[in-house]
């Protein structure tokens, strides 16, 4: 945002900063670098709307955390500029600091908006949020179903019992067979309480594969009125988990300009140390969505078995060894990453860059390849042999 910017709104309103918090919240109206009043309020819509109402503001500022959609999504009802600072931003890196309040945080977010360098990030429409907490939830029940699983487990190897293994182990049959050793925790003697945290641990496992399985249900119907799950569905090796997260975290692929936005977005890019000589680059960021890049992950390690151009990708970054795979997957997470960001923004369905017929050069690039041809059958030419002078 620029100065011009930042004068135009303070002069057609002062700016409510607000630090939000889950049950109260201090509004800084800032007028002038003089003129700043503070209120404290409870963090409802009634109490924000008054607010708002009695101050007029030309822009309200607030960070982003859990609260920041429903405010946002009451000033856009009134008819009020919102913008919501990006916290993980290098702005909010506060060291050396001997105070800290809730004041100073509201005050800071006017401050840093004036000077123009307010790192705002884009909050997307309820819809698509709600659809990323369904999303992530899913992602909840399927941890807590591989928690209960290792439990049932631990318990069994403790008996000296054979743990279950593989994908058959908790089908019906094999859910009866664990069951057999299980009782009612009431019927259970002192020596057997294990029997009863059996019978405990399988209940609450029922009851969440039947949680799961609503969870999907209704995301695969939501899947098929949505055209953009449909396009990144034409990809060997995506499933449509996979689908429906990098859509709903996308969901406006072209406010995206290059392929380097996108990866960062994704925190699948490396961090960086730059200083004199020094040029370090470490671990991936992992900033933004973590469910994205999760499903991403996993889904590059499953596209090895069905997709021929995540193979190539990966033989190539991995030389054909055994070493750095699990650097070449997340390299691979991050192409896969961007190819999906290129389909929805173009619209275009999945096609294989080996097997798809490759476009004409254009004439500059055929000239360029000619040449450079040309420089290598020269160099592959032998040299010419020196003629001596004959002795007399």
């Amino acid at each position: 945002m620029t100065t011009h910017t930042t004068q135009t709104a303070n002069a057609a309103g002062p700016i409510v900063a607000l630090d939000l918090g889950k049950y109260k919240s201090v509004a800084c109206v800032y007028r002038t670098a003089d003129d700043q009043q503070f209120t404290t309020l409870p963090t409802t819509r009634a109490e924000l709307t008054r607010l708002f109402a009695r101050h007029r503001p030309a822009v309200v500022l607030i960070e982003a955390c859990l609260l920041s959609g429903w405010v946002r999504d009451l000033c856009l009802e009134l008819g009020i500029e919102c913008l919501v600072a990006n916290t993980t931003s290098e702005a909010w890196k506060f060291k050396h600091l001997k105070r800290k309040t809730d004041r100073d945080d509201a005050l800071r977010l006017a401050e840093v908006y004036l000077l123009g360098k307010f790192p705002s990030v884009a909050i997307p429409a309820k819809e698509v949020r709600e659809k990323r907490a369904l999303i992530e939830h899913r992602q909840k029940l399927v941890g807590r179903r591989v928690a209960l699983q290792n439990r049932i487990r631990a318990i069994l190897v403790a008996q000296g019992l054979a743990a279950p293994v593989g994908v058959r182990a908790w089908s019906e049959l094999g859910l009866a067979g664990i069951a057999a050793h299980a009782r009612p925790l009431a019927e259970c003697a002192a020596a057997e309480l294990w029997r009863g945290r059996l019978e405990l641990t399988l209940n609450e496992l029922t009851y969440v594969r039947a949680l799961l399985e609503q969870a999907d249900h209704k995301l695969d119907e939501l899947a098929k009125a949505d055209e953009a799950i449909q396009i990144l569905a034409t990809i060997p090796g995506v499933g449509p988990r996979t689908a429906e997260a990098v859509a709903a975290f996308l969901p406006e692929p072209r406010r995206f300009r290059t392929t380097k936005q996108v990866s960062a977005y994704g925190g699948l890019v490396p961090r960086q140390y730059q200083s004199t000589d020094t040029d370090h680059r470490g671990r991936i960021t992992k900033r933004g969505p973590r469910t994205l890049r999760k499903l991403l992950v996993e889904c590059a390690w499953c596209m090895l078995r069905y997709n021929g151009w995540a193979r190539a990708v990966y033989q190539r970054l991995t030389h054909g060894g055994k070493t750095r795979k699990k650097q070449a997957i997340v390299a691979l997470a991050r192409k896969l990453l961007v190819r999906c960001w290129a389909m929805l923004r173009d619209g275009a369905a999945w096609h294989d860059p080996h097997t798809a017929p490759k476009e004409p050069l254009p004439p500059s690039k055929r000239r360029r390849q000619a040449e450079a041809q040309q420089r290598r059958a020269a160099k592959q030419q032998p040299p010419p042999a020196l003629l001596l002078p004959a002795t007399p």
